[in-house]
């Protein structure tokens, strides 16, 4: 028998969590149901996402602008760079044409992509997959990302994780934020950024 307590994602938001070291997991944002030939259909009785919606309650508002190049996730507590745009697209580990994925954003400060935050360089880093996963919003496509998101320069495009693949650590794990999907790819080809800190 499990009982009940609160976990708090920063100062943002307060969401259900069991016991035990559980971690909750939130709801992907799906809310119809399909037949076999994609043609939308009643939910009731289906057993598809859409017919149970189960999982942590997203917040309203999803996200914050919070005025100085950042936006924070209320769900997660994570805090997203607004604007990637100026990064472009990168390798993973980096070479001769410049900077890869992790130090690039591992090297983002205030000053820099929109930031007036007070940032300092390391103080921001490249995601995990799970971490770049949470902003998906499987109801959506191109992008994937959750309705009335503040985002910038999101690309309906592929995006690195710091996350490396464990069958083969020359690739790492990314997200196509077209669609939403999850895979892995050789870390020597080039995909975009989105940079993350950790909120306060």
């Amino acid at each position: 028998m499990f009982s009940w307590t609160t976990v708090y994602a920063g100062d943002f938001y307060v969401i259900p969590g069991m016991k035990k070291n559980f971690a909750p997991v939130p709801k992907t944002g799906q809310t119809l149901c399909y037949d076999a030939e994609g043609n939308p259909i009643g939910c009731s009785g289906t057993g598809q996402d859409g017919d149970h919606r189960k999982g942590v309650a997203w917040p309203d508002p999803r996200f914050k602008d919070n005025g100085d190049g950042t936006v924070t996730d209320n769900l997660t507590g994570l805090i997203w760079l607004k604007d990637s745009t100026d990064m472009g697209s990168m390798t993973w580990t980096g070479g001769l044409a410049g900077p890869g994925a992790l130090a690039a954003c591992n090297g983002l400060a205030d000053g820099s992509c929109g930031l007036e935050d007070g940032s300092e360089a390391g103080n921001w880093r490249l995601p995990n997959i799970r971490e770049l996963y949470s902003l998906v919003d499987i109801s959506q496509y191109s992008p994937a990302l959750p309705d009335g998101h503040p985002f910038i320069g999101f690309l309906h495009d592929i995006y690195w994780s710091s996350s490396t693949f464990a069958g083969n650590p020359r690739n790492a794990w990314r997200v196509i934020f077209s669609s939403g999907s999850v895979g892995y790819h050789d870390k020597t080809l080039y995909y975009y950024v989105r940079c993350v800190r950790s909120g306060r």
